[in-house]
């Protein structure tokens, strides 16, 4: 795939920065003329990502660093969340539907991710971190549109 255009950043691990990856992750992905639902479902897949990163692979710690790399390319949008917190060490069992290693949490973080993407890559190992890479088509490249 050829790539369009490319945006990478990186801020702190605090539950403010939640709020600003997703708007930031949204304009960027505007440059494809997306639909307002396409852009709502790329804000929720964003915020359940970075949410993770912080809540889980930070435990909350405010001092970390979490990294998003976005990518345009002709067939859709790459975006990449990555943290160097604790890792995942079984990724099937995590993105099972209510699991969490939180009890307060609902862990429907990667069914959202899932839900919202028409791939999704988690690459994790205890004490290396974890990146997850989602990929939307947009528009009428969308597989859900083709299906409706």
């Amino acid at each position: 795939m050829q790539i369009i255009n490319r945006c990478s950043m990186e801020f702190k691990s605090v539950p403010d920065n939640v709020g600003f990856a997703r708007v930031a992750v949204a304009a960027f992905a505007s440059q494809l003329d997306c639909t307002l639902p396409e852009l709502e479902e790329i804000k929720v897949a964003v915020s359940e990502a970075v949410g993770n990163a912080i809540i889980h692979g930070y435990r909350n710690k405010p001092d970390k660093t979490i990294k998003i790399t976005v990518t345009i390319y002709k067939e859709g949008l790459e975006i990449k969340v990555q943290d160097d917190g604790i890792g995942i060490a079984d990724i099937d069992l995590a993105m099972q539907p209510a699991y969490s290693t939180d009890p307060e949490r609902m862990g429907l973080g990667f069914v959202f991710m899932q839900s919202f993407s028409d791939r999704l890559q988690v690459d994790s190992a205890p004490g290396e971190g974890t990146t997850v890479t989602m990929f939307k088509h947009i528009g009428l490249r969308s597989t859900k549109a083709r299906a409706n």
